[in-house]
């Protein structure tokens, strides 16, 4: 696997954290992340508006950060995340990049979100990880298997119908009064809980292809509904976090059988999930496979999965120039 020659700086800002980072090949030399969570819990979600203006005032700082932890007063090479995310966030990010390649007269390249992800398995790694490979990717607004061939070389196997995962997660975490990032919240109250308290469907189309997880938050908003104040939060967060993980392994299962890959990898920022976590790592050794995640720092939204991502195009002669834009594509 070739690796830019160089310092690559990564920048992150697709939706609701700024990030920065250094990679030096799949070191990570620095990774600082500016998180608005606190900002949006005021609305239970993230506010687009709001989003751009937290990342505009947070740019600098977490630039700044980034660069004196790595120890470095500028990059050999600039990636950016331009694809997919809240269009205003991402132009923060790429206008940033732009200016910085102009100024230090640097090469700069254009990073699709989801590639970082499927790629923050290889930071700090003293292992290989076998390719082609199949790589789950569950996060608030994505959850896909994928068919890793090579960097750079992706079929998506499984897509969700309707809700991603982590939706799943947040709009239950909402009916449930526990608030904003529903993920951490579900997953801090499922500790104390009984998965098997409460009756929740396990959401499994019957095609190979897709998820489903829309019916779920109408289950959990009938629960709600039914038993009022004797509902136990916290059985209801460990039944919801439960099913959840099941229906990600079942289709887990189904792909490792017909795909006949022997290596698993799990990312996004619902890989942060313990339960999910150490389910699949249940999963994987069922099948005889290699099971691989990043640390949880890597899981959520951060600026090294782009500058790793980066610094592998980078060094196949991909380059970005002044007309580089933001995209809403969404496919990889």
């Amino acid at each position: 696997m070739n690796w830019f020659s160089g310092s690559v700086l990564g920048i992150e800002s697709s939706c609701d954290e700024t990030s920065a980072a250094v990679t030096v090949d799949q070191m990570v030399k620095a990774n600082i992340v500016s998180s608005q969570a606190e900002l949006h819990r005021q609305w239970g979600g993230v506010v687009p508006e709001a989003a751009s203006r937290a990342h505009v005032e947070a740019m600098l700082p977490v630039l700044d950060s980034a660069l004196c932890a790595a120890g470095i007063s500028a990059p050999d090479a600039i990636a950016v995340t331009n694809r997919p995310g809240l269009v205003g966030a991402l132009s923060v990010g790429v206008t940033a990049a732009k200016a910085l390649a102009l100024t230090w007269q640097i090469p700069l390249i254009g990073v699709h979100h989801l590639e970082g992800h499927i790629l923050s398995v290889l930071a700090d790694r003293i292992e290989e990880i076998q390719f082609p490979h199949l790589c789950l990717i569950v996060s608030g607004g994505h959850t896909e298997l994928v068919r890793v061939q090579e960097p750079g070389n992706y079929q998506i196997l499984s897509e969700t119908l309707d809700d991603a995962a982590g939706e799943a997660f947040d709009k239950g975490a909402r009916l449930l009064g526990l608030g904003y990032p529903g993920g951490a919240k579900i997953q801090e109250e499922a500790l104390a809980g009984d998965p098997n308290r409460y009756k929740l469907p396990i959401a499994i189309p019957k095609d190979p292809y897709h998820f489903s997880f829309s019916g779920l938050k109408t289950a959990v908003l009938r629960l709600t509904e039914q038993e009022g104040d004797h509902i136990v939060i916290a059985d209801a967060a460990a039944s919801l976090q439960r099913v959840i993980v099941e229906a990600l392994a079942i289709k887990v299962e189904q792909a490792l059988e017909a795909s006949g890959l022997k290596t698993l990898t799990l990312v996004g920022g619902v890989a942060a999930n313990l339960a999910l976590r150490s389910r699949l790592q249940e999963v994987a050794q069922q099948y005889g496979v290699a099971f691989h995640t990043p640390e949880p720092a890597l899981c959520t939204d951060n600026a090294a999965m782009i500058a790793l991502a980066g610094s592998l195009r980078l060094a196949r002669g991909e380059r970005g120039d002044a007309s580089l834009d933001c995209s809403l594509n969404q496919r990889l």
